[in-house]
Formats: structure tokens, C-alpha cells, sequence
């Protein structure tokens, strides 16, 4: 579990999201399983969790526990697997850390690092239709424009669609490779990394509709929540971040709300932590990727 993915605040988001140690909790983000087995030692035999993730992969990380069920599944259907389960009063928990798993940064073959050169792929579900091989070389010079532009919040968005758009005329871009090549002269001699990180950021959450998952996430946990039951959700770049912060202050993903009489806003939940939970020096010298990583935790009014 360890060389698969070291989860983030693991201490910080489990304490805040335990409130019953018979209740039943979701652990969306599976991945290596570090905050599902944290989670579970809280639980006394009584407790149940549900554990989501759309990397099979991941499967391979599942403890021997009979408290513990797993989904491979997206997490946007949450609500839909909560009501199967038989949990019509709603779960008492739900944990999401965003973060792409170690595992899947450091597999050179699923073409989610630079680092590597190796097929453009980047699916989190290895069963998906679209990689990001069929991005660059299907989107038009305006989608790509757009992508980089939203997605992967670069200023050079025009300049990157054009220089793709360019390069796959004379041959596909098939690799991670490929593309290092058709934008390599756009890349900052004084930033190299964190420009690329932004373009393979980009990409990633169009192959895996990234933003759309987490709003119907964040739609279907209000409804699989009981009253007084707590969500906690990891993010690490600003897109899902306001999204999230957006969600847990108003109820709505875009923040959008209509106030009442008196010029209240309602919503649903009561925010659990008024400023964002960071982690420690300590932390963040042991696992680098934690650095950009914020917590939020509410619960349901």
C-alpha cells in the first residue's frame, strides 16, 4: 500500500470524519487504501465502509475485512450505491482525497507523468473510450485552446492548441514523448516542470471528466449524507478546490444561491473547518506530492 500511494492527512481527515464507530462511512478515493484502513481502526465491529475507486488497480490493495465493500465505480454515482446498499437514512461519512495515486504517476505505461516516455493514455478507468492520444489528435485548434486555457489555467493555451494542431499534421502524437516534441518550444527555461505538470493536468481531467465526476460527486454526497453526518474531500490545484469550497459553504458546486428573506444564504452544511487544514513541514518533506494539499471538512445541518 505504502509504494502505491502515501495518503494525505491521513490523521486530520479521519479524526474530523468519525463521529459514530458503528456508522457507515465512504472512503471515495480508494486508491492504496491508506485512509480506508484508518478509517476502519476506528470503527468498532459494527462499522461499515464503502470504498470507491475506477482504477481496478486498486483492488489489489483491499484488506482482508468483512466491514469493508468495494466499488469499482466512479465516485459521481455514489448516491445511486448508497441506496443499493440498503442505507436509505444516508451514510454517516464521506471521504474523497482528489489526488492522482502515486501508483498511477509512477506506472511509466498509463502516461500520466512526463517523465516517462510512453503511450499518451492517462485514464483512470483503463476501460474508458477516450485517452488523451485521442484528445490531442482529434480536439480542434479552439478545444484545445479552451482546454489549456480552463483546465490547465495556462496563458499560452492559443500557443500550445497551435503548436499541437501543427505537429500532428505531418504525424499523430502517440506518446508522451510526441508531445514533449511538438511543445517543447513553448517550454520556460525557468519552469519547465511546472508548465508541463499544468499541460498533463489539463489533459487529465478532460480524458477523465474530472470536473463533471466531482460535481455529480459533490450533488450525489449531500443527498447520501444523514443529518449531522460529516463529508471531508482533499484537493490539490484550485479548479476542484473552488469547487469544492463553493459546494461546502453553499450546497451548489458554482456557489450559486438564492438568499432569503433577510438576506441569509441557506445551505445544508455547517463548515467543520473554517480555514483549510494544510499539511505539516513535517509531512510534506516525507511525501512532496501532499505540498499543494487542502482539507475541508463540513457536516450536514
Amino acid at each position: 500500500m505504502s509504494e502505491y500511494h502515501v495518503p494525505v492527512m491521513l490523521h486530520e481527515s479521519v479524526s474530523a470524519l468519525i463521529t459514530d464507530r458503528s456508522g457507515v462511512y465512504v472512503d471515495a478515493t480508494f486508491g492504496g487504501g491508506g485512509h480506508s484502513r484508518r478509517i476502519l481502526s476506528e470503527l468498532g465491529p459494527d462499522g461499515r465502509l464503502l470504498a470507491f475507486d475506477r482504477d481496478k488497480d486498486a483492488m489489489e490493495n483491499l484488506p482482508d475485512d468483512i466491514r469493508i465493500s468495494f466499488i469499482h465505480n466512479n465516485f459521481r454515482f455514489i448516491h445511486n450505491y448508497v441506496l443499493a446498499g440498503g442505507y436509505k437514512d444516508g451514510v454517516d461519512g464521506i471521504l474523497a482525497d482528489l489526488g492522482v495515486s502515486s501508483h498511477q504517476f509512477d506506472t511509466g505505461d498509463r502516461g500520466f507523468s512526463f517523465r516517462f516516455d510512453a503511450p499518451l493514455d492517462m485514464r483512470m478507468n483503463t476501460e474508458g473510450e477516450i485517452t488523451a492520444e485521442d484528445v490531442v489528435n482529434s480536439y480542434s485548434n479552439e478545444e484545445l485552446e479552451r482546454l489549456f486555457r480552463v483546465y490547465g489555467e495556462l496563458r499560452e493555451s492559443g500557443r500550445l492548441a497551435a503548436a499541437i494542431c501543427s505537429a500532428r499534421n505531418s504525424h499523430r502524437i502517440e506518446t508522451t514523448g510526441d508531445l514533449g516534441k511538438a511543445i517543447e518550444k513553448l517550454l520556460p527555461g525557468f519552469a519547465e516542470h511546472k508548465f508541463l505538470a499544468k499541460v498533463y493536468q489539463a489533459l487529465r481531467i478532460e480524458v477523465n471528466k474530472e470536473m463533471r465526476s466531482l460535481e455529480k460527486f459533490l450533488a450525489g454526497s449531500l443527498k447520501s449524507l444523514r443529518r449531522g453526518g460529516r463529508i471531508a474531500i482533499i484537493t490539490y490545484h484550485s479548479l476542484e478546490d473552488r469547487m469544492v469550497k463553493n459546494f461546502l459553504k453553499s450546497g451548489y458546486a458554482d456557489g450559486k444561491t438564492d438568499s432569503d428573506i433577510y438576506g441569509s444564504i441557506p445551505s445544508p452544511l455547517k463548515m467543520i473547518t473554517k480555514k483549510p487544514v494544510t499539511p505539516s513541514e513535517e509531512e510534506i518533506r516525507a511525501n512532496t506530492r501532499a505540498r499543494s494539499a487542502k482539507l475541508r471538512v463540513a457536516e450536514k445541518i
